[in-house]
């Protein structure tokens, strides 16, 4: 399936507004410099090539000129790629094909990983910085609290898990109780068959 001119200015934009704010990145992005990466998604007929330029990437669904590297993956992959320590292990097990030069990914992986992620820069064109600011909070919070939610049940099952094993009878306890249990039913046994014997009388 094609990829649609809406999708490649939607990633060009939050390319460029999330590697090319910042002047922090100025040096990671200077490596890039035009350099063209291409991007294959598996499923999809159309590639992504990002043209990197001294001011923004160009994100384009067709180029005619020599990739400098190009990359064959599944869409599900692209996230993993903004953490520089799996570029490797994502090589290594076949999830990302690389040809051509692997310095120009490695690059691009790098700058992404420097890269701060806040939807606050993303909401702000639309809703102004103030709304867009306290949606970011509200988002940060969220998942700091569905965290420490998780952490917080985790914690009480394992309290529980530890409370029934320390309640749980030892093996002596078990034996003494099925000895007793035995007493009692023999106890129960030899009264039955007395009173059988005066029922009889």
């Amino acid at each position: 399936m094609p990829l649609k001119p809406l999708v490649t200015a939607g990633v060009e934009n939050l390319l460029n507004t999330f590697l090319y704010r910042s002047p922090a990145l100025k040096s990671a992005r200077t490596r890039l410099q035009s350099k063209v990466l291409r991007v294959d998604l598996k499923g999809f007929s159309t590639p992504l090539v990002l043209v990197f330029s001294e001011r923004q990437v160009d994100v384009l669904g067709a180029w005619e000129g020599e990739a400098d590297c190009t990359v064959i993956t599944h869409a599900s992959v692209l996230p993993k790629l903004r953490d520089r320590q799996q570029l490797t292990t994502l090589i290594r097990s076949g999830e990302l094909e690389v040809q051509g030069d692997i310095q120009v990914v490695q690059n691009f992986v790098a700058l992404a990983d420097l890269a701060e992620f806040d939807p606050a820069e993303l909401l702000a064109p639309y809703t102004g910085d103030i709304v867009a600011e306290g949606v970011s909070k509200v988002l940060r919070g969220g998942v700091k609290f569905l965290r420490h939610g998780i952490q917080r049940q985790q914690r009480y099952v394992a309290e529980a898990i530890t409370e029934e094993w320390r309640m749980a009878p030892g093996p002596l306890e078990v034996a003494w109780f099925a000895e007793e249990t035995a007493a009692v039913e023999r106890t129960v046994e030899s009264l039955a068959r007395r009173l059988e014997k005066l029922e009889a009388k």
